[in-house]
């Protein structure tokens, strides 16, 4: 409360500052003019708490208001304009961090032919790691192969499947299974790169041309 109390003062003096000065110049006199929650309005020589309730007009002797204070925020309001103006902030520092970014985009690639080898370099990198795993794959896939023939000679031969080689075959399944979730994810990661890098291009090309329009300015 004495933090509010505080802000209205700070608020008052802003506005009574300018008006005290022409109030000394001209020896008027002033007033405080508030409509309360029936939308009667109501005068006083002083502030009282209900103009600092509802809200208040500074008025001169001639009827025209010089100032304007806001009325007073409830609990449920302070917390709602305190909830709002962290997500402004919140919004403000995207804004500038973005920004900065495009920034230093601009002063890293200062031709679009370069800002495309990196983002090729990008997808370059993620197309070998796509190819590192297909090797993997391939090489648990022939082992897993291997393994199942040999439970299919145990099996032709009417013998039973000795419980380690069972035991591997479940193993190198989870092994090729893994490797395949991998491969699939890696496939996902370079689709949504690729139309991630084809919105970075275009927001390159459109942040140059704003660029050579504020320079031929």
């Amino acid at each position: 409360m004495r933090t509010i109390f505080a802000a209205i003062t700070i608020a008052v003096a802003a506005v009574s500052a300018p008006v005290l000065a022409q109030q000394n110049q001209n020896h008027s006199t002033y007033r405080y003019r508030w409509t309360d929650a029936q939308g009667l309005p109501h005068y006083s020589d002083s502030l009282s708490a209900d103009a600092m309730k509802y809200g208040y007009d500074i008025v001169n002797d001639r009827g025209l208001t010089v100032g304007h204070v806001d009325r007073q925020l409830n609990p449920q309001e302070r917390a709602a304009a305190q909830k709002a103006a962290e997500a402004q902030a919140v919004a403000k520092r995207a804004a500038d961090d973005k920004a900065r970014s495009e920034s230093q985009m601009l002063a890293a690639y200062p031709t679009e032919a370069g800002y495309q080898a990196s983002l090729k370099q990008e997808l370059d990198n993620i197309d070998q790691r796509i190819s590192t795993t297909r090797i993997n794959l391939h090489s648990q896939e022939k082992a897993l192969t291997d393994l199942l023939a040999r439970a299919g000679e145990a099996e032709r031969a009417k013998q039973p499947v000795p419980k380690s080689l069972a035991d591997s075959i479940s193993q190198q399944r989870n092994v090729v299974a893994s490797q395949r979730g991998a491969l699939e994810r890696q496939q996902a990661e370079r689709d949504a790169s690729e139309q991630k890098m084809g919105a970075q291009l275009q927001r390159y090309r459109e942040l140059k041309a704003a660029q050579a329009r504020d320079e031929g300015q």
